[in-house]
């Protein structure tokens, strides 16, 4: 079976609609003027979740994040994080998030199965020479908890996100497989 370029799917970003018109400011001091994640964060080196940090939402109860790349070749777009129940007075996430389902700190986080089956964070690995991958950070803030284990699949979390989300937002990142010495 062939697989196409990138991903034809939707990132899950937009498939929710906030409660709230207003969106959410997304920054990570780990991205580059020219949009590039540093090299630590990409799973050609170190493989450390970037610090993020986002805008208060009034009455948040919690918050996730959401990490995809569409330019995966594949069907769908690769999930790279799912990390939900941060809570909500948080302001947004430490650099290098251990790679557990349940977190002590945030405490009470929660995090899902990456695309390459593990828990947490799993950092940009774009193919070889399939050029420049884009990579969004998507944040929602959240009217509650979300009830959900670690084994929940990223179409779930979404049907939780759909009911769930007051206000999100966005930052994009961008990666590529280094230069074959």
């Amino acid at each position: 079976m062939s697989h196409p370029d990138h991903s034809g799917e939707a990132i899950t970003i937009m498939k929710v609609e906030p409660i709230l018109k207003s969106g959410v400011v997304v920054e990570t001091p780990s991205q580059r003027p020219d949009g590039r994640l540093e090299d630590r964060h990409s799973a050609y080196h170190d493989n450390i979740s970037p610090p993020l940090s986002w805008t208060a939402v009034p009455d948040a109860k919690a918050w996730a994040v959401v990490v995809e790349d569409p330019d995966a070749p594949q069907d769908q777009p690769f999930v790279h994080w799912m990390i939900w129940n941060i809570p909500g007075q948080a302001h947004g996430l430490p650099e290098g998030l251990p790679n557990t389902p349940a977190l002590v700190t945030p405490q009470g986080a929660m995090q899902g199965r990456n695309g390459m089956h593990g828990h947490g964070y799993f950092g940009p690995r774009p193919p070889a020479g399939h050029g420049l991958h884009h990579y969004f950070f998507q944040v929602f803030a959240l009217d509650d908890l979300i009830d959900m284990g670690p084994e929940t699949t990223l179409p779930e979390l979404l049907n939780a996100l759909k009911a769930r989300t007051l206000a999100s937002g966005e930052l994009v990142a961008t990666y590529e497989a280094p230069r074959q010495q």
